[in-house]
């Protein structure tokens, strides 16, 4: 217990190929196995199998004790290590001098893009309007990305209507149309297209803070509608005197009617957000008490606090050692707005990601990054340490935890699920390395140390996976890819698209204790009141009313 080596594989270009037992891509070489008889030939579980791996564990005294112990507790709080603890404070050298707030909270939903994304944009709206406390309108947001994406979803429904129902495209497109996460690219999208306004011009209501209820009703429909449009599809395809240009007319046509509904169920539990042409009057007291306020329209507003560092002149920068370095990615059918910009990543080595970091921050930009927040981390009350060296895991079951970064990846091990905001970095002053960074969430300020956590450079390397980087911060040589155009295709269900559909509420967990049970009496209660209120038909899933078959 204590020690603070590290339980992860160390990089692959640090350590020779004769003693590594992993590739320059990070995967596996083939091992010879130490026996070549099994104790069972036919591949079960045999009762000499478990006889001789309790053998091995009952004779390992450290085995013993981590019985004794964590029969009775949990296992990352008893494996914490106090060394890892001691060795990574919450303090840094470089820091973004501006301080923001309040904490923010995406509660029961997956915007944490949207919460990244606003997070750092509110740096300098508050520098400019000498504000105190400040939050733009992550609604505001929510309600645009929600409804594009249904039109988005119902759009690729119509391209890939000649594709069987049972492909794998439509099925992983049906599987989640209208996922709460996004992409940096996607926020892009939506600043551009529809501007941004301050919370209190379009708070928050209660579903797009417990986005759970609504999603299942809109996914419901989003798949009978696409449906809907395949069925059409076809009856056009089969009618010779038909046109390619007036089926596509046709089914547009017929989408636009279906979308009705979706709008109509989005504004009802959401709210009319503001028109992005149509003027706001925003009234606020500055950081001194003085009445002030603000008038223009949601486009303008945008444009007015993003002057020094675009979100349109950002790109982003990943970390993705199954692929080619120096090379322009992007992940196929990710997106938001139809026609819009689409996803591109420029992959680089895990370092440059850092230098674009420091640079940003000495240049007094928070930045946005993309990560996979549950490895090796305790972002409890706090605490808000993002460590691999802080779990003591190896020592407590004997084992080695060996999965490259690749492997990771690969496997489905691992995957960028979460975004937040880096507003400060520790530089070693005699290596010049950043050796650990201060992270802002959006999980509250009862999470981590009133909000912030710390995060290692060791856990960067592993669990690091996007940073956005304007395009005066990045190299010439990173910018020149981006411009290039010559992107690779990733398949729409590479784990670089994830964060745009796998992104979790900070409190799904506290769903699990509530009994299966009565959740479900409750939404057999409640959906017919949903169904009717919207004037929704009411759709049965496989003999099971639609909420209870999504549950």
């Amino acid at each position: 217990m204590g020690s603070t080596v590290s339980k992860l594989p160390p990089r692959v270009e640090d350590t020779q190929a004769s003693s590594n037992p992993v590739d320059e891509k990070g995967f596996f070489r083939t091992q010879t196995p130490t026996t070549q008889t099994p104790l069972t030939t036919d591949g079960s579980i045999s009762l000499p199998n478990v006889d001789t791996w309790e053998s091995a564990a009952s004779a390992d005294p450290k085995i013993q004790l981590a019985r004794t112990i964590l029969a009775h507790s949990d296992i990352k709080s008893t494996l914490t290590s106090r060394a890892a603890a001691v060795a990574i404070p919450h303090i840094f050298n470089n820091e973004v001098e501006f301080k923001s707030g309040p904490v923010t909270n995406q509660k029961s939903s997956g915007r944490c893009w949207l919460f990244a994304t606003t997070n750092v944009i509110r740096y300098e709206v508050m520098r400019k309007l000498k504000l105190k406390e400040f939050q733009l309108s992550q609604s505001y947001l929510f309600f645009w990305d929600k409804l594009n994406k249904s039109n988005y979803y119902l759009e690729l429904s119509i391209e890939n209507a000649d594709l069987p129902v049972d492909d794998r495209l439509v099925n992983f497109l049906a599987n989640d149309p209208i996922s709460d996460g996004g992409q940096w690219d996607m926020v892009v999208n939506l600043l551009e297209t529809y501007g941004l306004v301050p919370q209190p011009v379009y708070p928050e209501s209660y579903h797009s803070s417990n986005s759970s209820p609504i999603n299942n009703l809109l996914k419901m429909k989003l798949r009978e509608h696409a449906l809907t449009l395949r069925a059409l599809s076809a009856s056009l395809r089969a009618d010779p005197s038909i046109s390619p240009e007036s089926a596509i007319s046709t089914l547009r046509a017929r989408k636009e009617e279906l979308m009705q509904e979706v709008y109509t169920i989005m504004s009802a539990t959401l709210g009319v957000p503001p028109k992005p042409d149509a003027t706001f009057t925003w009234e606020y007291y500055t950081e001194d008490g003085k009445y002030a306020k603000w008038e223009g329209t949601p486009v303008q507003f945008y444009k007015a606090f993003t002057t020094k560092y675009s979100p349109a002149e950002s790109f982003s920068l990943i970390n993705d050692p199954r692929n080619d370095y120096g090379k322009l990615y992007t992940v196929d059918k990710l997106g938001n707005i139809w026609g819009g910009r689409p996803v591109l990543y420029v992959n680089s080595e895990i370092d440059e990601l850092k230098q674009a970091i420091v640079r940003s921050i000495k240049a007094g930009q928070p930045v946005f990054f993309g990560c996979d927040v549950g490895q090796f981390s305790n972002t409890g009350k706090d605490v808000g340490i993002m460590d691999i060296d802080y779990f003591e895991y190896e020592q407590a079951f004997n084992v080695t935890l060996g999965l490259t970064k690749a492997q990771r990846l690969q496997t489905n091990e691992s995957a960028m699920t979460h975004a937040m905001v880096i507003s400060a970095v520790h530089v070693d002053e005699t290596t010049g390395r950043a050796v650990r960074f201060k992270v802002e969430n959006s999980w509250g300020d009862e999470s981590g140390v009133k909000g912030f956590n710390v995060m290692s450079e060791k856990w960067f390397d592993q669990f690091v996976y996007q940073v956005v980087v304007h395009r005066s911060l990045a190299t010439k040589e990173q910018v020149k890819v981006f411009e290039s155009g010559e992107k690779v295709v990733l398949p729409a269900w590479d784990p670089m698209g994830a964060l745009a559909v796998r992104d979790i509420p900070h409190d799904l967990f506290t769903c699990l204790f509530v009994d299966r049970r009565v959740a479900v009496v409750l939404l057999l209660n409640f959906e017919f009141l949903l169904l009717s209120t919207f004037h929704v038909p009411y759709l049965e899933v496989d003999g099971f009313p639609p909420f209870v078959a999504v549950w």
